[in-house]
């Protein structure tokens, strides 16, 4: 199961998913909840655990959806959720000595209980981050429709948007990817999907895409379609809910034909990661 994981007696380990990117604001955490809320609405048995120890918006969505199950008496499903503490030793080796051994134990804490674990990631390189990206069996990438984002993955030519080479983000994921092989022979299926992408045709739009494709080939990585810019994905994060926990009563609302959409999105994203179907 990834870099890290220890020998047990357990016949299959857990299927690691991280949600990674070093630019804040791409929905990650968002992102890293709906597929766990997704899998468990599918039976499975899902562990959860925070890799950004000072923003830590996962584990709050988590502690937010724990407190609306027990305050509204619905027995949501819930995931097996570990916090990775934070070091506070004086020298950076004994810091990273801390983080390894921290997220080893946090690793084993949710290997015998799961089918699956979803990781989610800070928006910074940090040795934590690279412990996670490097257990990974599929890494989400979530970015913006826009270059902005896109140069984390690769540099263009601002004229002719011809891609120089990878950026600062795509050559962490390489460093990780040589890790993983070096440790175990093992492979990190990257997925990069594209969230919040406007309903309306731009020709910047278009220049992202032929972008991206062009440099998929290149650095080895899936498209995917990611999640677009609908304000209800972001409404429900104090209740810790996600689209696929609302029902009309118990969300006091009328169920759209945006709510709709939107839960197709995640139910698209789910089929597009080529996830393992494990036995319930």
């Amino acid at each position: 199961m990834g870099l890290f994981g220890k020998k047990t007696g357990k016949a299959k380990p857990p299927y690691v998913i991280v949600v990674g990117n070093e630019k804040g604001g791409s929905g990650k955490t968002t992102t890293a909840m709906h597929i766990t809320a997704a899998l468990l609405d599918k039976g499975y048995k899902v562990g959860t655990m925070d890799l950004d120890v000072r923003q830590q918006s996962f584990t709050r969505y988590i502690e937010n959806r724990t407190k609306w199950s027990e305050k509204s008496g619905r027995g949501l499903a819930m995931s097996q959720h570990v916090v990775v503490p934070i070091s506070d030793s004086s020298t950076l080796l004994d810091r990273q000595n801390d983080d390894k051994r921290n997220f080893l134990d946090a690793i084993e804490a949710l290997r015998d209980a799961n089918d699956f674990i979803v990781i989610d990631s800070p928006g910074s390189d940090t040795f934590l981050s690279r412990l996670g990206h490097a257990s990974a069996d599929t890494l989400i990438t979530p970015i913006n429709d826009s270059f902005v984002d896109f140069d984390l993955l690769g540099k263009v030519d601002p004229d002719t948007l011809e891609i120089l080479g990878p950026s600062i983000y795509a050559e962490l994921v390489w460093e990780c990817r040589k890790a993983r092989a070096a440790a175990n022979s093992g492979t990190i299926d990257w997925v990069v999907i594209r969230n919040r992408t406007s309903h309306v045709f731009a020709k910047n739009r278009q220049r992202v895409e032929t972008a991206l494709t062009d440099l998929a080939d290149r650095l080895r990585f899936r498209i995917a379609p990611g999640l677009s810019e609908r304000v209800i994905f972001r409404e429900m994060y104090p209740a810790g809910l996600t689209l696929l926990d609302l029902t009309e009563d118990e969300a006091n609302i009328s169920l759209t034909m945006s709510h709709l959409a939107a839960r197709a999105e995640v139910d698209e994203l789910l089929s597009s990661l080529n996830l393992p179907k494990k036995k319930k």
